[in-house]
């Protein structure tokens, strides 16, 4: 073979291998939107729309800052003592994996609320989760090393 020949195969094939395998910076990970909000159970939803992704797994983190009040119920649905009730402060987190579809995932993470821990009621009345807050959200997309932050929500269940 002839050296133009060689050089004109080899430039062929490093072409076609270039065609087929895509550079791990080709893609441009970006959050288009996330939005947080209280489900009824008192957890953090997360809901986001990622792109810019390749084909492979992307991995998520989500965490935030959470105080939750618990607090006694009687029979009545009304809080009997203002005393009867306990917040506590801690740091939730969750994660997940999802499949880019097209480039993008749309998907959503929740997490918490925090426990109660030990309080308890008295007999007669029951342990509910009265308000929640959550701060201080932030969805990380651990493969790409993109984070995105979300606006604080809270939501009220009791008066108390």
């Amino acid at each position: 073979m002839r050296p133009r020949s060689i050089f004109t195969l080899f430039a062929a094939i490093v072409a076609a291998l270039l065609m087929v395998v895509t550079p791990a910076g080709a893609d441009a990970p970006k959050f288009h939107s996330a939005s947080g909000s209280v489900n009824g159970s008192g957890a953090l939803v997360v809901n986001f729309d990622e792109r810019g992704l390749g084909n492979e797994n992307i991995d998520y983190v989500l965490t935030a800052d959470a105080t939750a009040t618990y607090a006694c119920i009687n029979g009545g649905g009304n809080h009997p003592q203002a005393a009867n009730k306990e917040t506590f402060n801690s740091e939730v987190s969750a994660g997940g994996t999802f499949q880019p579809k097209n480039g993008r995932v749309t998907a959503s993470l929740s997490a918490g609320p925090i426990s109660a821990g030990s309080f308890s009621c008295p007999n007669g009345q029951r342990l509910v989760l009265a308000s929640v807050s959550y701060s201080n959200i932030v969805l990380t997309d651990t493969t790409n090393n993109v984070s995105t932050s979300v606006a604080d929500v809270s939501r009220t269940f009791f008066a108390v």
